[in-house]
C-alpha cells in the first residue's frame, strides 16, 4: 500500500518508520508534515494513496481543515482516511466522523501499543476492498 502519513511532529514519523519496519511491512510511507503540504502531494503524485494517516494538531492547515478539503474533492474523497491523534476530545471525534473520515485512534503513550495499533491499521487496509482511483 501507499500511505501518506500526515504529521507535524518528527519524533512521531521516527515511531511510525521504527514501527512499519517492526512489524515488517512492505508499505510505501510518504509524509507531509501539515495539510497545505499533504495536498500539494496529493496534486502532483502519479498515484493517489491507498490510505492517508492523519494527525489532528497541525500548524498552517489542521487535520480537520485538510480532511474537509479532501472530501470535496471529486477526486480525493474516496481515499480512506483514519485519524491517529492524542485529541480524546469527543467533538474532534464527531467532527472527524461526520466528514467522512474511516476510522479514529488515540495514539498510546507506550511504544508497544502503538505498534499494535499500527499492526490493526494496516492489517485491516490491507484485507479491505478500497475504492479504485
Amino acid at each position: 500500500m501507499k500511505i501518506l502519513f500526515i504529521e507535524d511532529d518528527q519524533v512521531e514519523m521516527m515511531k511510525m518508520n521504527r514501527a512499519i519496519s517492526k512489524l515488517q511491512a512492505k508499505h510505501q510511507l510518504i509524509w507531509a508534515e501539515n495539510g497545505h503540504e499533504a495536498l500539494s502531494e496529493l496534486m502532483s503524485c502519479t498515484r493517489l494513496p491507498d490510505l492517508i494517516i492523519l494527525d489532528l494538531n497541525m500548524p498552517r492547515m489542521n487535520g480537520n481543515e485538510f480532511l474537509k478539503s479532501i472530501k470535496q474533492s471529486e477526486v480525493f474523497k474516496y481515499i480512506p482516511v483514519v485519524v491517529l491523534t492524542t485529541s480524546q476530545n469527543r467533538e474532534d471525534m464527531v467532527d472527524c466522523y461526520t466528514t467522512g473520515i474511516a476510522g479514529y485512534v488515540v495514539k498510546p503513550l507506550k511504544y508497544e501499543d502503538y505498534v499494535k495499533k499500527i499492526d490493526k491499521i494496516l492489517a485491516y487496509w490491507e484485507v479491505n476492498d478500497i475504492v479504485p482511483a
